[in-house]
């Protein structure tokens, strides 16, 4: 993981398309902003792990056959 300080209205460029910039520090809390492509879905981590484990559910909850019905 690569480590940078960075101070309000400061950002890094990501793969020449996305932006990440520090819009606000309160405490110990930092607004970002995030400007990527449309094409680039961005989620907070843990929503991004719900989704991963909703995915697996629903990958172990269909049977072969169940399937092989749907593709006739």
């Amino acid at each position: 993981m690569l480590a940078l300080a960075r101070k309000v209205n400061e950002s890094i460029v990501i793969n020449d398309n996305v932006e990440v910039a520090i819009l606000e520090i309160k405490g110990d809390q930092v607004k970002i902003g995030i400007s990527a492509p449309k094409s680039v879905p961005v989620y907070r981590k843990e929503l991004y792990v719900q989704i991963q484990e909703a995915n697996k559910e629903a990958v172990n909850t269909v049977s072969p056959e169940s399937l092989s019905d749907l593709l006739k």
